[in-house]
């Protein structure tokens, strides 16, 4: 049986919903390998070995799998960004299809002849580069220096880049800008910084640099003159955050210079954010999911609609323009303030935006179409039992977790009320194993 160091040669046979991909020994025993492409054959080291799996990373590629790519990314061996880096983007597609069914199978309990049908072909609403408009600097003091950066493939540390190649082309020498302005800075008053956002949009033209500390003393008008010499930003903040690295909230944001949030075209409407609300990082990517949901729950103008974990508005704003009333329901403070402002920005009244808890603030109106977008965890039981007792025709499901979407399907199918009809994976984030999903659920009684 391997222990921790040996080596092993393992035929690699699929990918999991994870960075790493599973082999077997000849014993049997399942290994989780990471740097690994499915098909491939390799020597790998375990540094991690339990009962039941070990973990080992690869070595040496022996015989490479049909679906290894040399990759466009100078750092993709060193920066734990962008796992999937040398799969082939046809296979990085086809394997997030499978994975999405293959969750609906196992915690879903759905036969596979009805998952397979069910489940689109996955959506490449872009290229696998070039596609997103954020990326997140990591900082770490190192004897005393600042290094700023990606988080190595190990996540341990942090590996220095000049550039991201997953940013949009026009943007990504914001990185190094960045990078070496926040260097300069951080040596000159020994700061701290928890971690580095920038958003940008070639729509817009905004740039925005955020950068998340704990509250207390900070070079203000230094750090706006030098970042701002640097990238040319619109807006440079300051997010404050108190709390366990773990489990920190966000206790204010500063100005320090320019607007003091970030907008993006999608479709039609124009979104403005702050920097701790989360936006999608794909904008050609938002977009079909918008279409997605549109086309599945076809809104017309004598409909009521419910949007819960609604954000700063991607879903609320195009149903607003399409149905008589829209409840839209967020947990983050700073999301429903942009969402207000959003909706005010674009003149709409028919749509009242909810501060908390999906469960708790859950609407007393009688929707006829719904949206839900929940974070990673899915929905809590008690939301799907009240989604189950609206009148709805449809709802629309938007899921960053196959685990999780599942999980729920099943729980809708058991109350009898709702059934899946139509799962489409849309690849928001090539080069990684994540994908999103929109699954529209219609009434089993229509």
């Amino acid at each position: 049986m391997p222990q921790a160091g040996t080596p092993l040669v393992l035929k690699v046979e699929r990918p999991t919903y994870g960075p790493d991909s599973i082999a077997h020994t000849q014993e049997g025993k399942t290994v989780f390998v990471q740097g690994a492409v499915p098909g491939d054959t390799v020597e790998a080291s375990v540094y991690q070995d339990g009962p039941s799996f070990s973990r080992a990373r690869v070595s040496k590629v022996l015989e490479p799998s049909p679906h290894r790519v040399d990759s466009p990314c100078p750092f993709a061996d060193v920066c734990g960004g962008c796992p999937w880096a040398h799969v082939s983007y046809e296979a990085q597609l086809r394997f997030k299809r499978d994975n999405v069914v293959d969750s609906l199978a196992r915690i879903g309990h759905l036969d596979r002849d009805r998952a397979e049908p069910l489940v689109a072909p996955c959506v490449a609403p872009g290229g696998p580069w070039g596609y997103r408009n954020k990326v997140e600097l990591a900082f770490q003091r190192v004897r005393g220096r600042a290094v700023v950066g990606m988080h190595d493939a190990g996540g341990a540390g942090v590996v220095k880049v000049d550039r991201c190649l997953l940013l949009q082309t026009r943007f990504q020498k914001l990185v190094k800008a960045t990078s070496g302005a926040l260097s300069y800075l951080s040596n000159s008053h020994a700061l701290q910084i928890d971690r580095v956002g920038i958003r940008a949009s070639k729509r817009t033209g905004n740039v925005e640099v955020a950068l998340w500390t704990a509250p207390g003393p900070f070079p203000r008008a230094q750090a706006a003159k030098i970042l701002g010499d640097a990238t040319g930003a619109s807006s440079i903040v300051r997010v404050l955050t108190k709390g366990p690295a773990k489990a920190r909230r966000v206790s204010g944001v500063e100005r320090l210079s320019g607007a003091g949030s970030w907008s993006e075209l999608v479709l039609d409407e124009r979104m403005t954010v702050s920097a701790p609300s989360f936006f999608q990082v794909n904008t050609r990517g938002a977009e079909k999911l918008v279409s997605l949901v549109l086309d599945g729950l076809k809104p017309t103008e004598d409909d009521v609609a419910m949007d819960l974990y609604s954000g700063a508005g991607t879903f609320t704003l195009p149903l607003a323009r399409r149905a008589a009333w829209v409840d839209a329901v967020e947990s983050y403070g700073p999301a429903v303030r942009d969402l207000r402002r959003n909706l005010e920005r674009a003149g709409l009244s028919n749509a009242d935006a909810v501060g908390g808890d999906a469960g708790r603030e859950f609407p007393d109106s009688d929707a006829d179409v719904i949206v839900v977008d929940p974070p990673r965890a899915g929905l809590a039981k008690d939301v799907v039992e009240k989604l189950s007792r609206q009148p709805a025709r449809a709802i629309a499901y938007v899921s960053c977790d196959p685990a999780t979407l599942a999980r729920d399907i099943s729980r809708f199918e058991a109350l009898g009320t709702f059934s899946a009809t139509r799962v489409t994976p849309v690849d928001l984030f090539p080069e990684t194993f994540h994908v999103e999903t929109v699954t529209i659920l219609t009434r089993q009684n229509a």
